[in-house]
């Protein structure tokens, strides 16, 4: 490691220092050997310089260096000693590197300074030529830009016209896809999209959930439509728009209903080969939309009452002559024999194809949810529109077979001479009336048919009752002895009394009826009549019996005709129907019942009661009281009704002893001194009778 040594101050080291003040490296240099070169910056320079000397076969030497005094001087190029700034420690070194270094350092320093500038010179000459090409190049383009300025100038005022025209069409794009947004928006609100339009008009979209997607659609453009139109007449703005779109969408909604008739008329055609009639969602759907076009649905409801008809009538033809599947059930003509029977199963085969068809129609039109019984009485909420349908269409389906099933039912009434079968089939007939009434209506074929099948019932019944009756006057002959009714009496009583229980087991007792031919008929409260057809000449009968012997007393013809009546009353109590008449036979015993008790009386039929007489009668008097028993009369005996005998004799009783009060010719020959004790004797009560009433 050097020391710097102190140096004399002296002349000629002033000089050199003054020297090389003037020299700016000089200064620089001596600056950097007076500094402290601790720092890592004078570190990295000293390293530099002893790279710059160090041989070329050495390694860079490490030097390390030891600050000395700050006020050492450097001793110039020429001076052998070296500045004792810093220390060298060269490896494996040689002292002359340093020595060497010192000595020349201003001078490499300058040579290395000098042949830097020089690079610089060099580097900085090409550049400046660079730039004197660039400068040519850059003049180059400024001459070519003005031209390309000169050139863009003449072409935007030749092209001004052009510019400003472009400038227009731009506002007008712009105007036109705005107008085309609108008339998008309106196509899109007031026409049907192209699928739309394939479901009502392609043959290929079948009727369903598409097509009725679409006539909902056009519906809804219809109603838009009509806001439009309104809207343009408040305004005073053209309709053409709106008309165009009515009657397109007229047009569309008028194929569409045509295909939906085409598709149900098929659908229709196709019912008279299925068994079983089922109605899809779709075919519901569809004639609830037909309900809008009722010339439409007309025609196609016309087609299926065509089908129906020609299906039921061969069903029908098919039941009585073949049977059912297999043969069962059996032929309904296999019963011809029995005539009840032969025309309950027509009129049951009517009826459950009637059912069938309502079930139907219910389901077709929408109508299965009102849960109502075929044959019950309409009311005036079920008197829809749809209700209306389902009416007449049951009538035009059951049409065809009025003809057959009034044929052979008429045949079947007019070959009966029984009446109890007559009235039992006019009975079954009047039902069956009553519930085709209330569900196909008055004005249906069939029921026009069923009244006059049950009129023809009706005539045929009464004629064979008034038959009855003439007969029964043609054939008389007196009364028994014992007076009891006659055996024809009896026979009439008997038929009269299973054509009531046949009346009273019936539906139509009680049934509201609701017009003036219900209740004329014979199963509504025209009954009467049948008992008047049947009672009147059997009551008849039994007064002419009783005048036929001119010497049969009023007594036996009384008792006689009061056992005639007493029968039919007998008849007529269980059943509440004929009160009536048996309040009016009441009337007739009670006429007969105060003709025997006059005739039971012997003092009412004396003309004048003397003394003599009075006295005979007094005498028989007191023998009938002294008898066992006075509240009995043999005489009575005949008579059928044990509680009207004892009404005659304690009638008789009465007035006896009311006789007996007024005698005043008697005086002491009463045999009772006061009348209560007479009363008690007799066992009725004073002045009042106490008898039993019928």
């Amino acid at each position: 490691m050097l020391a710097r040594p102190n140096l004399p101050s002296s002349p000629s080291t002033d000089r050199i220092v003054s020297g090389s003040t003037r020299n700016p490296i000089s200064l620089r240099v001596y600056k950097a050997l007076s500094s402290s070169f601790q720092d890592s910056s004078s570190r990295d320079a000293l390293e530099t310089l002893s790279a710059l000397y160090a041989p070329s076969s050495l390694p860079v030497p490490q030097i390390t260096l030891q600050a000395q005094d700050d006020d050492s001087d450097f001793e110039g190029d020429n001076s052998e000693t070296t500045p004792a700034r810093k220390w060298l420690d060269l490896k494996p070194g040689d002292p002359t590197i340093a020595e060497n270094a010192r000595r020349n350092l201003r001078r490499d320093v300058e040579l290395q300074l000098a042949e830097s500038s020089s690079k610089f010179l060099h580097a900085f000459g090409e550049v400046d030529n660079k730039l004197n090409a660039l400068q040519e190049h850059m003049e180059a383009m400024r001459s070519r830009c003005d031209e390309a300025q000169a050139e863009l100038q003449r072409t935007n005022d030749a092209c001004k016209y052009l510019l400003e025209k472009a400038g227009g069409l731009r506002a007008q794009r712009q105007t036109t896809a705005t107008r085309q947004a609108v008339v998008s928006l309106f196509l899109s609100r007031f026409t049907l999209t192209q699928a739309e339009s394939e479901a009502i008009a392609s043959h290929d979209v079948p009727v369903g959930k598409q097509l009725f997607a679409a006539m909902d659609r056009a519906e809804s453009i219809r109603e838009d439509c009509h806001v439009l139109l309104s809207a343009e007449g408040s305004e005073g703005g053209g309709t053409k728009a709106g008309l165009d779109i009515m009657a397109r969408t007229a047009n569309q909604l008028d194929v569409a209903y045509a295909k939906v008739q085409r598709w149900c008329s098929y659908e229709f055609r196709q019912l008279g080969k299925d068994s079983h009639l089922e109605v899809s969602p779709v075919m519901r759907e569809a004639i609830r939309r037909l309900q809008k076009r009722l010339d439409i649905l007309s025609g196609a409801l016309s087609d299926l009452a065509a089908v129906r008809q020609t299906t039921l009538l061969t069903s029908f033809i098919t039941a009585l002559t073949r049977g059912g599947p297999s043969g069962l059930p059996r032929p309904i003509e296999l019963h011809a024999h029995d005539p009840i029977r032969y025309v309950g199963d027509m009129l049951a085969w009517v009826h459950q194809a009637m059912a069938t068809e309502r079930e139907f129609l219910d389901s077709l039109f929408g109508l299965s949810g009102e849960k109502r019984m075929v044959g019950s009485v309409w009311r005036n909420d079920q008197q829809s529109e749809e209700a209306g349908w389902v009416r007449d269409l049951m009538d035009r389906d059951l049409e065809k077979i009025c003809m057959p099933l009034r044929v052979r039912v008429q045949q079947t009434i007019k070959s009966q001479e029984g009446s109890i079968t007559a009235y039992k089939i006019a009975n079954l007939l009047q039902f069956y009336l009553l519930t085709m009434r209330r569900t196909i209506g008055e004005e249906a074929l069939l029921s026009k048919t069923l009244e006059a099948m049950t009129d023809v019932a009706n005539q045929v019944f009464f004629d064979t009752v008034e038959a009855q009756g003439r007969s029964l006057l043609r054939f008389l002959h007196p009364p028994d002895p014992d007076l009891s009714p006659p055996l024809a009496l009896r026979d009439v009583s008997q038929v009269l009394r299973e054509i009531m229980t046949v009346y009273d087991s019936s539906l139509l007792e009680g049934e509201v009826l609701d017009d003036n031919k219900e209740k004329d008929a014979i199963g509504g409260k025209g009954f009467s009549r049948v008992l008047d057809a049947a009672v009147g000449p059997a009551l008849e009968m039994c007064r002419r019996m009783g005048d036929m012997k001119k010497e049969t007393s009023t007594w036996d013809k009384g008792i006689f005709l009061v056992n005639c009546i007493v029968h039919f009353q007998t008849v007529f109590q269980p059943f509440t129907f004929a009160t009536p008449w048996v309040e009016r036979l009441d009337a007739e015993i009670d006429k007969y019942v105060e003709e025997l008790v006059n005739e039971h009386t012997p003092l009412s039929r004396i003309p004048e009661a003397s003394s003599s007489s009075i006295t005979a009668a007094l005498e028989k008097f007191d023998g009938f009281l002294s008898t066992l028993d006075v509240l009995t009369s043999p005489r009575l005996s005949l008579i059928s009704s044990a509680r009207l005998s004892s009404r005659i004799h304690r009638t008789t009783l009465r007035r006896i002893g009311e006789a007996y009060g007024t005698v005043t010719v008697l005086g002491s020959r009463r045999p009772f001194g006061q009348m209560s004790v007479l009363w008690q004797v007799l066992g009725v009560g004073e002045g009042s009778n106490s008898g039993p009433t019928y």
